[in-house]
């Protein structure tokens, strides 16, 4: 049975990523509320956040299988509305043990519903010949910047992290009935292979590389998530309103690259276009590290915005359409490693605080970026036009030519 609006594929898929990031990211200017409340310092609520990591990183690795005998319609129509319960319930964690545990449900939907989204926006930009993954991604960083804003406004109201959370979680439900009820999910984009598909996502050297390309991206995103509104608290004394829209600033300007990603790598390729954004968050970066002013450091953020904006999206599009496995196997797996730089992130990011104090711990990104820098020729060059009338061929990047795959 399907209800609520009759949208486009791509459509569906650019509502997906946005509700699910406004359910996800409600939590993130609410954290210097919640560790003042348990009187915590970094390091202590960086271990309590590991929780997420860990259970994301459990579910890319074994839930593909279960996803696809559930159904990835059923699954999202589940677990979206779910995770925002999930938050809404960790909060009301009485001390950082406690924190973890809760957290490691919310994991475990997150990478689920990070397998659905992803394999499903390159299923529907296959469908319709033309990329949607950054866009895909752009409404990702619109629904963050939704809960950023929305959650410093809530915050500067004075309502508590546990009411805060425990109101987004019908709001999330109404607007997946609203804009996914009648979600279907697009055909694969290969044929499925007759030999039975592995349970465990295991990393092939090809996905390696990729993930060398994301680990900058992901460290500093989830550096900027999880820190920039204690940031602001910390070397600054701003006030609950301007942490908040720290953290939505950046989700917008992520966002807004995100969303004109996609023709300039038709245009150039993704491997230059990575190089320019890479760059780009290294200097977003020594802004924040240097910063003598507020509103300095919100233009290093708004910097790193742009410059992790489309690295992660063009390695899972890279991914997604190599030929040796199933798309959601290679997704998952790029996806497991990649989210060790958020499982190592919280713990090391706090304890680089507590022992050099809180703008190092965005300068730590500096050899990871160079890493990236390094490994960005991965993503593969610009890719030619199909010939007239006929059908456009898969994306192909190198990675997967230099493997010696047809």
């Amino acid at each position: 049975m399907t209800f609520g609006l009759d949208l486009a594929p791509q459509h569906r898929v650019y509502a997906g990523f946005a509700i699910y990031a406004f359910a996800l990211g409600n939590i993130f200017p609410r954290l210097p509320d919640i560790k003042h409340a348990m009187e915590i310092e970094d390091g202590t609520l960086g271990l309590a956040l590991i929780g997420t990591p860990i259970g994301t990183l459990i579910a890319l690795t074994l839930a593909t299988p279960i996803l696809e005998r559930v159904g990835f319609r059923r699954a999202l129509l589940w677990l979206v509305p779910l995770l925002a319960l999930a938050y809404a319930i960790a909060v009301h964690a009485t001390g950082p043990a406690a924190l973890f545990l809760m957290l490691l449900p919310v994991g475990l939907m997150i990478g689920s519903i990070e397998i659905i989204l992803n394999v499903e926006a390159d299923r529907t930009e296959f469908l319709l010949q033309r990329r949607i993954m950054n866009r895909a991604h752009s409404f990702w960083s619109i629904g963050f910047f939704g809960a950023g804003v929305f959650g410093g406004a809530v915050a500067h109201l004075g309502l508590s992290p546990q009411l805060h959370l425990a109101l987004v979680a019908p709001v999330v439900a109404i607007a997946m009935a609203l804009f996914l009820g009648d979600f279907q999910p697009a055909p694969a984009r290969f044929a499925a292979a007759s030999e039975k598909q592995p349970k465990f996502a295991r990393p092939t050297l090809p996905i390696l590389i990729l993930v060398a390309v994301t680990l900058s991206a992901m460290l500093m995103e989830g550096a900027s998530m999880d820190w920039s509104a204690i940031y602001m608290r910390t070397v600054f004394e701003s006030g609950p309103l301007v942490a908040g829209f720290t953290v939505a600033l950046f989700a917008f300007s992520q966002a807004a690259m995100r969303f004109f990603a996609d023709s300039f790598v038709d245009r150039h390729s993704p491997a230059g276009v990575a190089r320019v954004l890479l760059v780009t968050m290294a200097a977003g970066v020594f802004i924040v590290f240097f910063s003598p002013l507020p509103i300095l450091s919100m233009l290093g953020f708004a910097l790193m915005g742009i410059g992790c904006s489309a690295i992660f999206p063009l390695a899972i599009s890279a991914a997604a359409q190599r030929t040796d496995r199933a798309a959601a196997i290679n997704v998952a797996a790029l996806s497991q490693i990649s989210f060790v730089a958020f499982l190592l992130g919280p713990p090391l990011l706090g304890f680089v605080s507590d022992h050099w104090g809180i703008r190092s711990a965005f300068g730590i990104g500096i050899p990871f970026i160079v890493l990236s820098l390094a490994a960005a020729g991965a993503l593969g060059r610009r890719v030619p036009a199909a010939a007239p009338g006929g059908t456009p061929a898969p994306f192909k990047p190198k990675a997967a030519a230099s493997a010696g795959e047809v």
